[in-house]
């Protein structure tokens, strides 16, 4: 088959594998009666636990408003309302407090916190999903939200973490994980771009300083990014400096090379390409099963997914065989964004392509 043809195969495959996803959350995921969204999902779509993630409500928020922006065949109404009400469910309940940018990580059905974590990943999910409602419907007031969470993450990342509530313990070993510059890079990607920020604009200097901290993660001579370095950029001893995650790294990778296509910078590409990439899929991948291993250890001291023809969407938990090993399709860590949001990426990726001379 020539190389058009297996690509516009490509495209409708898996554009077909996302209108299913899409239509598997949309037909079970929305609470018409309290707003937002349930993620705790079995296999047919049956709500197993009513309590909502908030950093999956921000992710299914995203993604809706997003394909609703920028795909035509999902220029539907019905996405955008649900989007909105997924947004309104954030401003309304996400917050602990009041006047507090500090969000639950899991509510009550009815929006009531039931869980906090000290961390910033619930406040910057909301921040992406309530800024990409606001591009969807063109209404600011969502930026402006999204806008004053971003601020808040910043500065409980490079100036004050007391806010969060995490204490310093005498026996703690200071460090950084991947997951804290990658969720930056993507969150000043999205709030910025189109901004008109610019070289030198503020959103513009954060991603230049979250790249910086990335590239502290590339230890060992550009051969392993590890998720867990010291503050000041260099490998730890023990299980916490050794551990990998190659599909973080991926990620990272990802965010990386967007950032370096946006600056123009070839250098960078090719070390998020090799570095981030390359390396991290050829030493996580399982060439006796297939698919890539989610945790490692760097000098292997100790130390997936499938789709459901049935049902729909993808199954989130496999053994290393490949045999499913929970059949749910959601949970607190598993909701609407990264098969969906692969999915689109794909897709994208290939209409380019196929736009190319």
């Amino acid at each position: 088959m020539e190389t058009r043809a297996l690509l516009e195969a490509w495209r409708g495959r898996l554009g077909r594998e996302l209108d299913a996803a899409i239509g598997f959350w949309a037909r079970h995921s929305h609470d018409p009666e309290h707003g937002g969204f349930f993620s705790c999902l079995g296999r047919d779509g049956s709500v197993y636990d009513d309590v909502k993630f908030v950093w999956l409500q921000g992710r299914q928020v995203w993604v809706y408003a997003r394909l609703y922006r920028t795909v035509p065949r999902f220029r539907r109404p019905d996405l955008l309302e649900a989007a909105r009400a997924g947004g309104e469910f954030l401003l309304r309940c996400a917050r602990v407090g009041p006047g507090s940018p500090k969000a639950a990580f899991a509510l009550s059905r009815d929006g009531r916190p039931a869980k906090l974590q000290r961390s910033i990943f619930s406040e910057s999910f909301c921040a992406l999903g309530l800024d990409e409602l606001g591009r969807a419907t063109g209404e600011p007031r969502y930026r402006r939200e999204a806008r004053a969470l971003l601020e808040a993450v910043v500065r409980w990342v490079r100036e004050d973490p007391t806010e969060l509530g995490r204490p310093l313990l005498a026996g703690a070993t200071p460090h950084e994980p991947l997951a804290v510059p990658m969720m930056l890079l993507c969150l000043a990607e999205q709030l910025g771009d189109g901004d008109g920020d610019g070289a030198g604009g503020p959103l513009a200097e954060l991603e230049g300083w979250c790249a910086q901290r990335l590239l502290h993660h590339l230890q060992r001579d550009g051969r392993a990014v590890l998720e867990n370095v010291s503050e000041d950029g260099k490998e730890l001893p023990g299980c916490l400096g050794r551990q990998q995650n190659p599909g973080h790294a991926i990620e990272a990778g990802w965010f990386l090379l967007r950032y370096a296509q946006r600056q123009g910078d070839t250098a960078l590409a090719a070390q998020a390409i090799e570095g981030f990439m390359v390396r991290p899929f050829q030493a996580g991948w399982d060439p006796e099963h297939g698919g890539l291993f989610a945790f490692q250890d760097v000098d292997g001291l100790c130390p997936t997914q499938f789709r459901d023809p049935e049902h729909g969407e993808w199954f989130g938990y496999l053994a290393q065989d490949g045999k499913v090993a929970l059949t749910i399709k959601g949970g607190p860590f598993k909701g609407c964004f990264h098969v969906p949001r692969a999915l689109y990426l794909c897709e994208e990726m290939l209409e380019k392509l196929l736009q190319e001379p």
